[in-house]
């Protein structure tokens, strides 16, 4: 299953939007399941929010880069991310599952945490369609202002 690379930064943007907005919604739902703290929730999301966005916006600028590089080639639709992405994306979707699971994390915890998470995520998928849409624009982070060529 082969497709043209540009068409990887869509690829991306949805697996990204789609794994954002389903977190989000497992950290709504704890969120309203239990009781938390309305000051937790207030400042927990935003401060979760702002520290993955800064993490996962540089992830966004190095993938979008690399699938670049491939030019016009056709690449397996899986290319997307390399290999230690997939392994990040596994140890992060494991130990999450595990923390839960195994009730290592109480569920306000994983109200505020997931939610911030889900937000960062999302964006990030925001981020790959727009590197998508604009190419060869300039895409100035909001965070860190600075640009990145798309």
């Amino acid at each position: 299953m082969k497709v043209r690379a540009k068409y990887l930064l869509l690829i991306a943007a949805v697996v990204w939007m789609l794994a954002g907005l389903n977190i989000f919604r497992l950290g709504i739902l704890s969120a309203t399941e239990t009781y938390i703290q309305p000051w937790i929730l207030i400042v927990g999301i935003p401060v979760i929010f702002i520290l993955f966005h800064m993490m996962f916006s540089k992830l966004v600028g190095k993938h979008a880069d690399r699938i670049r590089e491939y030019g016009e080639e056709r690449m397996h639709v899986l290319k997307f991310f390399d290999a230690k992405g997939y392994i990040m994306m596994a140890v992060m979707m494991g130990g999450g599952i595990a923390l839960r699971s195994f009730g290592i994390v109480p569920p306000w915890f994983v109200g505020f945490f997931y939610t911030g998470l889900g937000a960062a995520l999302t964006l990030a998928g925001v981020g790959f369609l727009v590197h998508y849409v604009k190419r060869g624009g300039e895409i100035v982070c909001p965070v860190t202002k600075k640009a990145r060529l798309a």
